[in-house]
């Protein structure tokens, strides 16, 4: 039963899970490869494994101190925000290894935890034991279209946040 309860509180399902492993075993080796390449390694698996994962916590922490609501900004405006911190760390050259092996391993948490949000938030939800999401636009079309094509299906499982009034609109009213 246990096991059964575990998957049960899955918000993705294999497919989600294979792409992030997929996806977070290529920025691992990618940021490792590099990093690895230069004299930076070890300051980089620390920044990216520690120092990001640590920041991110602290400022969930901080934000719990003002609030315990919570944090669901997965819009537009704060998915090309994300998309902007992320473009900026990948520019400079000091973080962009460091920031493509946290993304690496927080999509590696992600899959094994089976978390639908975005990877940049694996390691402080789960630390702090939260759901809370913001946007990201790699992750986030696969993750909506798998819960659109369980609705359709009337998978419920696999489509938690599926609302009466969507599925009549799927359904034709039926």
């Amino acid at each position: 039963m246990k096991d059964l309860a575990y998957q049960e509180a899955r918000s993705i399902g294999s497919f989600g899970t294979a792409i992030r492993i997929l996806v977070g075993l290529l920025l691992l080796l990618i940021g490792i490869g590099f990093a690895a390449s230069g004299s930076s390694l070890w300051w980089q698996l620390a920044l990216g494994l520690v120092g990001f994962p640590a920041a991110l916590t602290l400022v969930q922490f901080a934000r719990l101190a003002v609030t315990k609501t919570r944090l669901h900004e997965t819009g537009s405006t704060a998915t090309w925000i994300n998309c902007a911190a992320l473009v900026v760390l990948l520019l400079a050259w000091p973080t962009r290894n460091a920031t493509l092996i946290f993304l690496g391993a927080s999509m590696l948490l992600a899959a094994l935890r089976g978390y639908g949000g975005c990877e940049t938030l694996a390691v402080s939800n789960w630390l702090l034991h939260r759901d809370d999401q913001v946007g990201c636009l790699l992750l986030s079309p696969i993750d909506w279209w798998r819960q659109r094509a369980a609705a359709i299906r009337g998978d419920q499982a696999r489509a938690p946040e599926e609302s009466t009034t969507t599925k009549e609109v799927t359904d034709g009213g039926t």
